[in-house]
């Protein structure tokens, strides 16, 4: 197997890993009900994308414990997140802690919906059991992926909307319209601008 193929499929297990101390850490911060209740559910599927990151290592023989680089950096960035997290949370600001969660989820996000749209990218171009596997595990997981990413910076924007005084909408319009492209989102943030 190509050893960065390997190495994007350990980053991304690291990376899943994180998430869950992020998601774990932003659910301690939520004080919107909704919010929590949409945190707590991407904790649930974040914990199935490591189970199914693991299993897609041993399908290729990946030591799913090997060490790199690129695995201690996304740890390293993971914690800092969640540090940032206690931190706030720390400060005895709701409210703000609730909003520095936000930002941190939707870095986390980002940088997860990258790995899962390489992943994808890696099964549409490799002809082996590599590629069966990496399709199955993408295609299973890419719709949670643009929902995470696309929802949380909908929360992240009317929260801090909220915080400066503007009217926010809360769920995000991203939440009501279920969106889960790129495409949905600039509609849904287009809508919600009108109706401000």
């Amino acid at each position: 197997m190509n050893a960065q193929v390997e190495e994007l499929v350990l980053q991304s297990l690291e990376h899943e890993l994180g998430g869950v101390k992020v998601y774990t850490a932003a659910v301690a911060c939520a004080v919107n009900a909704d919010l929590k209740a949409e945190w707590t559910r991407y904790l649930g599927q974040t914990r199935e994308h490591v189970r199914k990151l693991e299993s897609a290592c041993q399908a290729l023989g990946i030591d799913s414990n090997k060490e790199s680089p690129g695995r201690k950096v996304v740890r390293l960035l993971g914690g800092a997140l969640v540090e940032a997290m206690n931190l706030a949370r720390a400060a005895g600001d709701p409210p703000a802690a609730e909003l520095v969660a936000c930002e941190c989820v939707v870095l986390a996000e980002t940088k997860d919906h990258a790995d899962w749209e390489l992943l994808g990218k890696c099964a549409a171009h490799l002809d082996d059991e590599v590629a069966s596997a990496l399709k199955e595990i993408s295609e299973e997981v890419e719709d949670e992926e643009d929902e995470h990413l696309y929802h949380s910076k909908g929360w992240c924007r009317e929260l801090w909307l909220k915080s400066l005084g503007i009217n926010a909408v809360l769920p995000p319009p991203e939440e009501r319209q279920h969106v889960k492209s790129a495409v949905g989102a600039a509609h849904a943030e287009k809508m919600a601008d009108k109706g401000r």
